[in-house]
């Protein structure tokens, strides 16, 4: 077998890529293996654009694979971080409710939680919140003592010691331009030369529709970019928040809602807001790709998703040039906010999964397609894995390994033919 050669290739060097090539080689060590990321380094968007946290599930529907992965892949991310000596703080979270309508979606928050199996979960009163949070406001919040913070670049740097460890390769600045396939082998292109494998796993986050486009995969569903923006508290402010402060979420908008977010260096960001980015890797406000917008405006599930959220989308999108009606949010859970307490600070771009019907993909979705012609049936896509997929990414690792291995034999790969 050539250096070009392989028994599985995975594309997508983040913390979902990284983790299901450990897996897989922690199964199977004796299979060539290795990850092609288009970036010079791993980890260079969502996996190191995020806020840090390590949720415990409470938000997700009893029984969908986000809220499994979500609770066993934090159990596993804690172990592993002991075992490697990763820092980690198991810090708490309160979602506050600040007036009376808040108050049924708290109660079911705390039901869902509850059913997840959510460690220590309590509904506490304005007492205990001060406790907890002594500069926050509130009628009543859900506390989660076990959600915690976490630097999960350096988780995925680890991810990938594992994998060179095991004898996998990485082979960054190897963007895939085309996927073809000869006989029973998958056909990579990229600017560094053809890569062949006898079976692919794409982990491509921003980049995942198209990646399952180029095996001729159904578009659906798209990937639509949302940038959240944040700004950091004033270092001599950071006393106003101990961990996190998050809102009750509003059923009147697909995302969370700003929030605040103690980081294990001491700093705390304040947001994000979620407004459209008009690039994919769009991570300032002025950042354009033609094609990138070209593709979300023409997308009939945005054109809707759009319509039914006009107001809310402008609403973001005007806190998001104007300092003061982003610390007016703020100040719902922190009054003695100031203006001038708020300095500029990073940014993410999320990759929204949404259906051609205007409907947000709220699930992971992992399926094989695409090349699965007569001798095919050896490509798995990873089409959506949004928060919390890095709190949950090696339960997500382990049910992909599941799944390839059920459907199409992986762990034979290699060995026959």
């Amino acid at each position: 077998m050539s250096e070009h050669e392989f028994d599985i290739a995975i594309v997508g060097a983040g913390l979902i890529g990284l983790a299901v090539a450990r897996e897989v080689l922690s199964r199977w060590p004796d299979r060539r293996l290795v990850v092609l990321e288009k970036e010079p380094e791993i980890a260079a968007h969502q996996s190191g654009h995020n806020s840090g946290v390590i949720h415990t599930g409470i938000y997700y529907a009893p029984g969908s694979l986000k809220a499994r992965a979500c609770v066993a892949g934090g159990q596993a991310l804690i172990r592993y971080c002991e075992e490697r000596d990763i820092p980690y703080v198991l810090c708490g979270k309160v979602i506050v409710a600040t007036d009376e309508s808040e108050l049924p979606r708290l109660e079911e928050l705390h039901r869902r939680g509850s059913a997840n199996g959510v460690p220590g979960l309590e509904v506490i009163a304005p007492e205990r919140l001060r406790e907890i949070e002594p500069h926050c406001a509130g009628i009543r919040a859900l506390y989660s003592p076990r959600t915690g913070i976490i630097d999960f670049t350096r988780v995925a740097h680890a991810y990938a010691a594992d994998v060179r460890a095991s004898g996998g390769e990485i082979r960054t600045s190897h963007t895939v331009r085309g996927i073809t396939r000869t006989g029973q082998r998958v056909v990579l292109h990229t600017g560094q030369g053809d890569v062949l494998a006898r079976f692919l796993i794409t982990c491509a986050g921003l980049h995942s529709d198209r990646l399952a486009a180029l095996t001729n995969a159904p578009r659906d569903p798209r990937i639509v970019p949302f940038r959240g923006d944040y700004y950091a508290l004033r270092s001599d402010r950071v006393h106003l928040c101990r961990a996190l402060i998050y809102p009750v979420p509003d059923p009147a908008f697909p995302f969370l809602g700003v929030h605040f977010t103690r980081r294990l260096d001491g700093t705390v960001w304040l947001g994000p807001n979620a407004v459209l980015a008009f690039a994919r890797e769009g991570y300032r406000r002025l950042d354009v790709n033609p094609g990138d917008l070209a593709d979300t405006l023409g997308y009939r599930g945005f054109q809707l998703l759009a319509g039914r959220f006009l107001w809310t989308g402008l609403a973001e999108m005007y806190r998001d040039f104007n300092k003061r009606a982003f610390l007016k949010a703020l100040q719902r859970y922190v009054p003695e906010l100031r203006l001038d307490d708020l300095v500029d600070g990073p940014s993410g771009v999320r990759a929204q999964a949404l259906n051609s019907d205007g409907s947000l993909v709220d699930d992971f979705v992992i399926h094989g397609d695409g090349l699965d012609r007569p001798g095919g049936g050896n490509v798995m896509h990873v089409r959506n894995a949004p928060s919390p997929a890095a709190t949950s990414s090696l339960a997500i690792a382990s049910a992909i390994a599941d799944e390839a291995e059920q459907r199409y034999g992986l762990g034979a790969i290699g060995i026959r033919g």
